[in-house]
């Protein structure tokens, strides 16, 4: 074997020295959940900033503390087999992305692992089985995305792009690796129409929702429209093939600028034979390719069958809820923003699914028993909460349904912390679980789990 050469590690640009700077050559066992390298050094953890498992890396003290320090790779002394020059340049300024140093394999085994602790050490539980990972496209799968920009004074022009890390700055940036090609290309030119507008300090970001047809860019503007402004934003619509929509205020304001007729926006879940529209404001997966995955992993376990009845909780604007309709069975679903409901309901209606799928409006924070017990019983759900996870509404299902639970998290804390409220007092097994790689290149941890109850299995 070959010596391999010691190297500069890429890695993020270092937090401002609290004290004198320190150099110590550290060993690292693990990542951690904001992909940071762990390490110990004299009883202590210290997590350090762009370094591998695996590696021996020479680095700087950032900050010490009374339990962990934290550090900045300076050197890799022995480099990881994993280890991989980042495809963006702009790696280490933009916070958009924390582990493209590392290879595939490297971030989703992190990320099985951040699962599979959360759920042993707050749930207290652990999965019968695990299932296999979903890797996916690593680039250009970011089919949404929120802009911020920085209107500088002239003639130093603009700036278009995500936040630096740790910081509340917009990166100084011209292209976006996660970005479809097309979208990422724009940056420069977004930066060169902003310069040259009236608004351009007060117009704080740029939302981006691509479809299959059309790809919108919603523009925030805290002031109105000046007319020259409109002609600049017209003309960059028209030579770019892009639909721009105005958002004064909240996201119920966002509203066609130009051009006024456009294709809607939307995605497929081809193999349900299922096309779903959504406005460029509503929440919707950011990677089409991994929803689709995610989709029909969730039916196959949920397997739905004609007769039963399911519930899709938080259902927005049914993504899970109409395919689960397709093969027959009864769906309800119920979310808390009617806005998302309406949405649902035009889209069961647009694929023929409306005598199978209908939708509610209702506060899922906000349940109990009691609540629980006014809906006709339900043989399965699909939950698939925000960040905060539904704890409140595990703890109020009922003893006698469901007998079947397919949960999709975006956080494997609040997933374990309600898996351990499924096991522990309601009766139910965690029969598997896992992840998805909806975000790659960063340290969100998409995944799906699935409970069944011992006492009605049979």
């Amino acid at each position: 074997m070959s010596k391999r050469r010691t190297r500069r590690a890429p890695s993020p640009r270092p937090s401002r020295l609290e004290g004198p700077a320190e150099l110590r050559t550290l060993a690292i066992e693990s990542l951690e959940s904001e992909g940071r390298g762990v390490a110990r050094h004299e009883g202590k953890v210290v997590f350090v900033e762009g370094a591998l498992p695996g590696e021996v890396v020479e680095a700087q003290t950032l900050r010490r503390g009374a339990s962990f320090d934290q550090a900045q790779t300076v050197r890799v002394i022995r480099e990881s087999f994993s280890r991989r020059e980042p495809r963006c340049p702009h790696f280490g300024l933009c916070g958009g992305c924390s582990t493209q140093h590392a290879d595939l394999r490297t971030q989703m085994a992190a990320k099985q692992r951040w699962l599979e602790d959360s759920l042993q050490r707050i749930g207290k539980v652990e999965a019968e089985t695990l299932l296999p990972i979903v890797y996916g496209e690593e680039w250009g799968y970011r089919h949404r995305a929120r802009m911020g920009v920085r209107g500088l004074p002239l003639p130093r022009g603009a700036l278009v792009g995500f936040h630096e890390r740790k910081s509340s700055y917009v990166a100084d940036m011209k292209q976006c690796e996660n970005l479809p090609p097309r979208i990422s290309r724009l940056i420069t030119p977004l930066r060169e129409l902003v310069t040259g507008l009236d608004m351009r300090e007060r117009m704080p970001q740029v939302e981006v929702a691509v479809g299959d047809k059309v790809d919108v860019l919603v523009v925030r503007n805290l002031d109105p429209v000046s007319e020259a402004d409109a002609q600049a934003l017209r003309a960059f619509a028209d030579k770019e093939g892009v639909w721009l929509w105005l958002q004064p205020k909240g996201p119920a304001t966002a509203a066609p600028f130009h051009p006024l007729e456009m294709p809607g926006l939307d995605y497929t879940l081809p193999e349900f034979g299922i096309r779903i529209a959504f406005q460029p404001t509503d929440f919707t997966q950011v990677n089409h390719g991994i929803n689709r995955i995610l989709v029909r992993r969730a039916v196959r376990m949920l397997d739905p069958r004609p007769g039963e009845r399911i519930a899709d909780l938080f259902c927005g604007i049914g993504n899970f809820s109409l395919p689960l309709a397709s093969g027959g069975a009864t769906v309800v679903g119920i979310e808390g923003a009617e806005e998302l409901i309406v949405r649902a309901r035009t889209n069961a209606e647009a694929n023929g699914l409306a005598s199978r799928a209908t939708f509610e409006c209702a506060d899922l924070f906000d349940v109990d028993e009691g609540k629980l017990a006014a809906w006709e019983p339900f043989d399965k759900l699909l939950i698939d909460p925000p960040r905060s996870g539904a704890a409140e509404l595990v703890k109020a299902l009922p003893d006698a349904w469901p007998r079947r639970i397919v949960y999709v998290s975006c956080e494997p804390s609040t997933l374990a912390r309600d898996a351990g409220i499924l096991v522990h007092t309601r009766g139910f097994r965690l029969m598997a679980a896992g992840v998805v790689n909806m975000f790659p290149h960063t340290t969100h941890v998409e995944s799906i789990a699935l409970f069944e109850r011992d006492s009605l299995n049979s």
